[in-house]
């Protein structure tokens, strides 16, 4: 059996709700993805062309840090990744994460929570950030709140054990 791990970044709280309730589904352990320095409510304000959100998603080099690197990669077979999506990217703090460990033959699977886009470039953009034999996925958008059954249905039809 194929250990699996959810790691998540949540500014709002709902890509944290998503990442509960899938970990619950895949029988996977569950770690947050914390930035060094936590984005405030004025961070988040995509409106504002000069909020720290907006200005990392439009400079895609940009590396926040992270609150620390102790997530045992190197334990797990299988790693969802989670994130809100900005400006139909991936916050750029998941670059940062991906770039602090060693995802050599791993399986990475994304997964998003989303005011109403798909992935839109996340999946091109996060490929540099992994080792090259690593397989990096695009998953699932999980707006809403979807139920236990249909989570679970998903994680089965990725045929991961």
């Amino acid at each position: 059996m194929r250990k699996k791990l959810v790691a998540y970044f949540s500014a709002s709280g709902v890509t944290a709700a998503a990442a509960k309730n899938l970990a619950a589904a895949a029988g996977a352990d569950l770690y947050e993805i914390k930035p060094a320095v936590p984005y405030t409510r004025a961070d988040l304000n995509w409106q504002d062309k000069q909020s720290r959100s907006s200005v990392e998603m439009r400079d895609k080099a940009s590396r926040p840090a992270l609150a620390d690197t102790d997530a045992d990669i190197a334990a797990y077979d299988v790693i969802f990744v989670g994130f809100p999506v900005w400006w139909y990217i991936a916050p750029t703090i998941i670059n940062s994460f991906l770039e602090s460990y060693d995802f050599s033959g791993k399986e990475v699977i994304l997964f998003a929570t989303s005011g109403g886009s798909g992935f839109g470039e996340a999946v091109q953009h996060l490929k540099g950030s992994v080792a090259p034999d690593t397989k990096l996925t695009e998953g699932k958008i999980l707006n809403g709140k979807p139920s236990a059954a249909s989570l679970k249905a998903w994680v089965d039809s990725l045929n991961l054990d």
